[in-house]
């Protein structure tokens, strides 16, 4: 085998590869990156539709990649539901497993005043649940779906999209960590320690 070959038995690696990520921005990234070293490999043995249509490929991912890593400018929306809202818990129920790895404490049946679904394209994309508490809110549920996951929803539900709690007279989210995962996610979103939880500030 020449090296030649190995340039094209690792681009066809990659664009399997893509295909097994759950996540949008994975499935792009991967996908990317096989379909250009795909388009290398073509012009290495002469093959120029092989080079045409990964490119072309390799353009498209770059494309998508670029809407998928700039949700203020797509169609992100949150949208106030009720909390024993069939669809809502139906959600919940099909993504609990999910949840359970970074907030394991969370609880379906627990009573959530404070009920928002988040969506992209007009599809859930997470949803999230709180008690108010004066002018705080105590997060119980912060989740985003693992495709949209790598797509900053919380950097913009916490930035354009935080008029959701200001408008409900919200100034202060308090969310508890019970994993690591859960709090890098948190610090990662401006939650600062207090005492025994994180604080944002709106």
């Amino acid at each position: 085998m020449n090296w030649v070959e190995v340039v094209g038995y690792v681009a066809s690696a990659l664009v399997a590869l893509s295909f097994a990520m759950r996540s949008v921005v994975k499935l792009r990234t991967v996908s990317l990156v096989g379909s250009a070293i795909f388009a290398v490999y073509g012009a290495l043995i002469g093959a120029w539709p092989v080079v045409i249509t990964n490119s072309i490929i390799a353009l498209l991912n770059a494309w998508r990649l670029r809407v998928e890593l700039a949700p203020e400018a797509s169609s992100l929306k949150v949208v106030e539901i009720e909390p024993d809202a069939p669809f809502l818990r139906d959600y919940l129920a099909a993504n609990l497993t999910d949840i359970h790895r970074s907030q394991p404490e969370f609880s379906i049946d627990a009573p959530y005043p404070f009920a928002r679904l988040i969506t992209r394209d007009g599809l859930p994309a997470g949803a999230f649940l709180a008690r108010p508490l004066g002018d705080e809110l105590e997060v119980a549920l912060d989740y985003v779906t693992p495709a949209y996951r790598d797509s900053s929803v919380a950097r913009w539900l916490f930035g354009p999209g935080k008029t959701t709690f200001t408008n409900a007279g919200v100034r202060r989210l308090v969310a508890r960590a019970s994993t690591s995962e859960h709090r890098t996610y948190l610090e990662a979103c401006g939650f600062v320690p207090e005492g025994g939880s994180y604080v944002k500030q709106l």
